[in-house]
């Protein structure tokens, strides 16, 4: 049964109707396709992020788009309803959205009436999915930041000529990820702002700094769980080094301990130290064990005795003959999307253990899928006896 209304029109009789009502709906004399206008279902937990317009599209032409929240990124996928669902606009909406029948000169008795714009075929659904960071690390890699780049004159003033740079604006163009999850991004390539520019130091670089500053830490009798960032950074500008790359080592190193009005305090972390010496050894090619471990001790400050259980997701050990060997094959070296992920695992190894394997798949993030459900999608498990360990290979 219809029921007059005469209070509103458009969307808004229809969020007014009482259970049982009924609405009369009518062509818009602009109805047509409007390719331009999409439904998109939202969760309620993200409302007030579009509400309040918090939410952008990325992706480039030839990408699909992605939507991103200040934290969050979501895959846009289409899905088709069999059910006729009918747009219509807001009364307030423009003018040309008013009740086409607004204007028949009887408002006494006039009915309220949903003027439909679109016959919509579908909606756009929101998947959470994890940002696309593998072509932020091939960005960043175009241009490393070397030490001939330098220039102890103006440092501060060398204006870079712009190719294979990226600024935070240009990151954000390319990169399909939420501005919270760029920067952790970054933070985890251990990129650094130089200029305007985020850029990664080269290795070789970065070597030399932190070696001049373990040597400058022996002849200043400096705690390495207690480092004044003001000395460290003044010592090493005094050696040659620009004061922002030797925050940068301290950054990339260290963990502040107390940040005071004065100056802050740092503690070099064992790994992270031990590890980069670990590549540096290992970047010449494959080393035996014992040989490694050796050169290893001798390279790592006294006070952070290196044990092999550091390396782990580091380096692989392999059998030849009697002798182990040891050779680099970092986590870190590795694509982000499981699929591709797992395809170079079993490149590498037909068959890991899982004490092998677990350090090498453990950073994967698939928001709604468990470590357990990764495992069960990629690989094959098999266990000889109830008390040997698990085996995994390709699926």
């Amino acid at each position: 049964m219809e029921t007059t209304q005469t209070a509103s029109k458009g969307a808004e009789a229809l969020l007014n109707l009482s259970p049982g009502s009924s609405i009369s709906v009518a062509y818009h004399p602009v109805f047509g396709p409007h390719d331009d206008l999409v439904l998109l279902e939202l969760d309620e937990k993200l409302l007030p992020d579009v509400l309040n317009e918090r939410v952008v599209l990325r992706g480039q032409p030839d990408e699909d788009a992605v939507l991103c929240t200040p934290s969050k990124t979501y895959a846009m996928k289409f899905v088709g309803t069999s059910n006729s669902v009918l747009l219509v606009p807001p009364a307030n909406q423009s003018e040309s959205y008013q009740n086409p029948l607004e204007n028949d000169g009887n408002h006494d008795d006039e009915k309220a009436v949903a003027p439909v714009i679109k016959l919509v075929p579908g909606y756009m659904e929101l998947v959470e999915v994890a940002p696309r960071l593998d072509k932020l690390k091939s960005l960043l890699l175009q241009n490393p930041y070397r030490l001939e780049e330098y220039d102890v004159e103006n440092f501060e003033e060398n204006q870079e000529s712009g190719s294979g740079l990226y600024n935070w604006n240009d990151l954000i163009n390319n990169i399909q990820a939420s501005d919270e999850e760029l920067r952790s991004g970054l933070q985890t390539l251990s990129a650094v702002e130089i200029n305007g520019y985020w850029r990664l130091v080269h290795e070789s670089y970065m070597n030399m700094i932190l070696e001049m500053l373990l040597r400058n830490s022996v002849l200043n009798d400096w705690p390495l769980d207690a480092l004044n960032e003001d000395e460290v950074v003044s010592l090493l500008e005094s050696d040659g080094f620009p004061g922002v790359l030797a925050r940068h080592c301290l950054h990339v190193y260290g963990t502040k301990q107390d940040d005071s009005m004065h100056s802050s305090v740092w503690k070099l972390d064992k790994r992270r130290v031990c590890v980069h010496f670990a590549r540096e050894i290992l970047r010449g090619g494959k080393r035996k064990l014992e040989n490694f471990m050796d050169e290893w001790r001798q390279k790592t400050p006294d006070e952070m005795e290196p044990t092999f259980d550091i390396v782990e997701g580091e380096v692989l050990t392999e059998k030849i003959g009697v002798e182990t060997w040891v050779r680099a094959f970092s986590v870190s070296s590795l694509p982000s999307t499981p699929a591709e992920r797992f395809s170079i695992l079993f490149r590498e190894r037909q068959k890991w253990e899982w004490k092998d394997l677990q350090p090498y798949i453990r950073d994967l993030n698939v928001p709604g899928l468990s470590a357990e459900g990764l495992l069960l999608k990629y690989t094959r498990r098999t266990q000889p006896s109830s008390d040997s360990e698990p085996v995994f290979s390709a699926r």
